[in-house]
């Protein structure tokens, strides 16, 4: 073969080489930038009958643009990350009665997929089994006994209840503060049927979202009751919700069909009280999913910037008492996009082990999302942060520091005569003037001889 040959070959086979490394940058880029790219979902079921029984929720999902892969929880090829790589960014199970799953799935595995980042959507039943009981310990809460049903004699509903008043009617004033979770669109009463929730209310990562109300308890509605309850009155939780520190989330129910069709569509009446068409569940749901799919409550930093007063790039070191201007850009993800974030009760912390200055971010005027602050360095030398920590309910933690060093003033930088210090001024001078008088009066003048 000749030369030109050969590096015709060898052209071809580097242009090759660059249009493949072009394509895969151009799809990591579309992967790491676009918000709607990681919706891969695996939804676990323990009956293929529950795709028709909750056939809204997932038609919903797939509407949005979710790839749901439905299977078996018991499936032996069951596996969440393949080659040291997450094969999915949401997990869904709605298979209560699983005792044990299937391939590499356990309560473990599934932590450890929280811990990388992955969200997790589960439902349980008065009949739990083992599986669904571990995987909710492993984030901190506890499901009641096996049989036991919330109960609430006087907050059921009247049209749908089988007589055991476990099927209840819910206030949706027992929902968690936090329109991000729950939505601004639940109105009527919501229906529940299912088991009740523990939570150590000491752990500050875990929200109660939906209680039930003061005269609830939870209790096997086919005994007699022999010993206290669990759980009473709002003590009783319904839906629980874990935010990680590495703002994963979680959402528990203790009712598999809080999510069924059935109860999306049905009417809700209380005893004695006002009849509405509709349930609030469906207007629930979709703002719970919303939140632990991250589609709402999502905020990010950028932009990060820190000068002195009238310059625009940051110095290599501060000098105390100098004025400051940190800025930084808050959004928000609405609607697959971000735009800025609107918020008063922003805070930069600027600290050496404590904070020396605390004050509020503003919102600079005309420009969407973009926040400062100005401050005078303190008197104090030494290595400091500009520290952010901004953890809202229902919103995912922001936590940034920029280490930057502050020195003393240098011998140039000192004013000339100090004001502080005339009072030194005067003592040094009059010293030397009083010096001087001392010094004249003992040269010239002699004492007279004894002779004389």
């Amino acid at each position: 073969m000749s030369t030109n040959h050969q590096r015709s070959w060898i052209q071809l086979g580097l242009s090759q080489l660059l249009l493949v490394a072009l394509c895969l940058f151009f799809i990591d880029c579309v992967n790491t930038q676009s918000p709607q790219a990681n919706k891969n979902t695996l939804v676990l079921v323990d009956n293929l009958a529950i795709k028709e029984t909750h056939s809204t929720f997932f038609r919903r999902l797939q509407e949005n643009g979710y790839q749901l892969s439905f299977k078996m929880s018991d499936d032996q090829t069951l596996s969440l990350k393949k080659f040291g790589v997450w094969l999915y960014q949401n997990l869904i199970v709605f298979a209560p009665g699983t005792d044990e799953l299937g391939g590499d799935l356990s309560p473990e595995a599934i932590a450890e997929f929280v811990d990388a980042g992955g969200n997790v959507l589960a439902a349980g039943s008065p009949v739990a089994g083992d599986a669904i009981r571990d995987l909710a310990a492993e984030f901190g809460v506890e499901l009641d006994d096996v049989g036991s049903s919330v109960i609430d004699h006087l907050n059921y509903d009247a049209r749908n209840d089988k007589g055991k008043h476990t099927l209840i009617a819910v206030d949706p004033k027992n929902l968690v503060d936090a329109p991000i979770i729950v939505g601004k669109e639940v109105q009527a009463p919501l229906l529940y049927e299912g088991s009740s929730l523990l939570v150590d209310p000491e752990n500050p990562l875990v929200l109660e979202v939906l209680v039930a109300s003061s005269t609830s308890y939870s209790y096997d509605p086919t005994k007699p009751i022999t010993e206290y309850p669990h759980t009473v009155g709002r003590n009783t939780v319904l839906i629980a919700a874990l935010q990680a520190r590495n703002n994963a989330r979680v959402v528990f129910s203790g009712s598999l069909d809080f999510f069924s069709d059935k109860f999306f569509s049905a009417s809700v009446q209380k005893q004695g009280g006002q009849l509405f068409e509709k349930s609030g569940n469906e207007a629930l749901v979709r703002a719970l999913s919303d939140w632990v799919f991250k589609e709402n409550g999502v905020l990010r930093l950028s932009n990060i910037t820190h000068n002195k007063f009238g310059e625009t790039s940051p110095p290599a070191e501060y000098t105390i008492t100098e004025e400051v201007v940190y800025r930084a850009v808050f959004e928000e993800l609405k609607n697959g996009v971000w735009t800025g974030y609107v918020s008063d009760d922003i805070q930069l912390e600027f600290l050496r082990i404590d904070p020396f200055v605390r004050t509020t971010l503003k919102r600079v005027a005309g420009k969407a999302g973009l926040y400062e602050a100005r401050f005078i360095v303190p008197d104090v030398y030494g290595v400091f942060q500009f520290k952010i920590d901004y953890h809202r309910k229902g919103y995912t933690f922001i936590n940034s520091a920029t280490q930057v060093s502050v020195r003393p003033l240098q011998h140039t930088q000192y004013e000339r005569f100090i004001p502080g210090a005339f009072p030194y001024y005067a003592s040094a001078f009059s010293m030397m003037l009083g010096v001087c008088l001392l010094s004249c009066v003992f040269l010239h003048i002699r004492e007279k001889d004894k002779s004389e």
